[in-house]
C-alpha cells in the first residue's frame, strides 16, 4: 500500500492530468457515450435512498465479527476481530462509486454479473438493484462477512444474487465452470498484482465483446498500478478507463486501436 501522501500526490497528478469529466474533448463516440451517459447520470433513483440508508445503519452496527481475509488485508486493521460499522466505513465502495456500477449496469444490461469481493453487500445490492432479471453472483471469502451481506439484501429485497463463500483461488473456478460467459464483473476482493492478474486471466474464457471489467483501487500500491498498467496492454483489451479509485477495461471491437482514457470523476 502506498503511504497516504503518495496517494494524495499521485491523485493530484491524475486531477490535473486527466481529460475532462463531462465528456469535451474526448473524441471517442463509445467513451463519450459513457461518460455522458453513465458517468454523468444522476437521475433521481429511488433504490438509492434504501440503500444508503442501509449504509447508515451498517456505519452505526457495533456487532463484532471473526473474519478470514484471503486477500491484502485491510488499510486500517491489523486484527481478524472488527466491528461491522469499522468494517463498513473502511471497505464499502463510496455511494458515488456504487451509484456508478450501477449506472453502468443500468446502461448496459449485462445479463451476468460477476463480483469478487461482497463485503456487507452494499455494492451488491446496488449491481443486483439496477437490473433487476440479470444474475449477480457475488463471491466472499469470510462467511462472518457474507452473513452480514444477506441480512443486508434481504432487508433491501435483493432477491437476484447468489452468494458463495470462501477463498477466491477455490470459489472462482467453481463457479467459472457454471457460468459460461460473464457479461460484467467487479474485481474487489485481493489488492495484489498477480491475483488480480489470475483471476482476470481466469475470467478470460467467459468473456465476449461487449462484457466489461471493473478492477477497484488500481492506485492503491505500486504492485496494484503495475497490475493495471499490464491489463491495459493486454492484447484482449481494446480500451481502458482510469477513474484513480477503479479501472474499467473494455473488449469492444468498435475500437479499431486500442485506446486508453483517464477522466475525471
Amino acid at each position: 500500500m502506498y503511504a497516504s501522501t503518495t496517494l494524495a500526490l499521485n491523485y493530484i497528478r491524475y486531477w490535473l492530468t486527466a481529460q475532462n469529466g463531462k465528456g469535451h474533448g474526448i473524441h471517442s463516440p463509445f467513451i463519450y457515450d459513457f461518460v455522458v451517459r453513465v458517468l454523468n447520470d444522476k437521475r433521481p433513483n429511488p433504490d438509492i435512498k434504501a440503500l444508503e440508508d442501509m449504509r447508515k445503519k451498517l456505519l452505526q452496527d457495533n456487532r463484532m465479527l471473526t473474519i478470514t481475509d484471503w486477500g491484502a488485508g485491510s488499510r486500517t486493521h491489523q486484527t481478524n476481530q472488527r466491528r461491522v460499522s469499522s468494517i463498513a466505513g473502511s471497505s464499502l465502495k463510496p455511494p458515488k462509486y456504487a451509484r456508478l456500477l450501477g449506472n453502468m449496469i443500468r446502461y448496459y444490461q449485462p445479463t451476468t454479473i460477476l463480483e469478487l469481493g461482497t463485503s456487507l453487500g452494499i455494492t451488491t445490492a446496488y449491481m443486483a438493484k439496477a437490473s433487476p432479471e440479470a444474475r449477480v453472483i457475488t463471491l466472499e471469502g469470510s462467511e462472518a462477512i457474507a452473513d452480514v451481506a444477506r441480512q443486508v439484501f434481504t432487508q433491501t429485497n435483493v432477491a437476484n444474487v447468489q452468494l458463495q463463500v470462501g477463498p477466491f483461488d477455490k470459489t472462482l473456478p467453481d463457479v467459472l465452470q457454471q457460468v459460461p460467459q460473464i457479461d460484467f464483473a467487479f474485481l474487489d476482493g485481493n489488492h495484489r498484482m498477480q491475483p488480480t492478474l489470475d483471476y482476470v486471466e481466469m475470467l478470460k474464457p467467459t468473456l465476449q465483446a461487449q462484457s466489461i471489467l471493473v478492477i477497484d483501487d488500481i492506485h492503491w500500491s505500486a504492485e496494484m498500478e503495475m497490475a493495471w498498467d499490464k491489463l491495459k496492454a493486454d492484447p484482449a483489451v481494446t480500451a481502458s478507463v482510469d477513474l484513480f479509485f477503479v479501472g474499467i477495461l473494455f473488449f469492444s471491437p468498435d475500437f479499431k486501436v486500442k485506446q486508453h482514457f483517464s477522466i475525471r470523476y
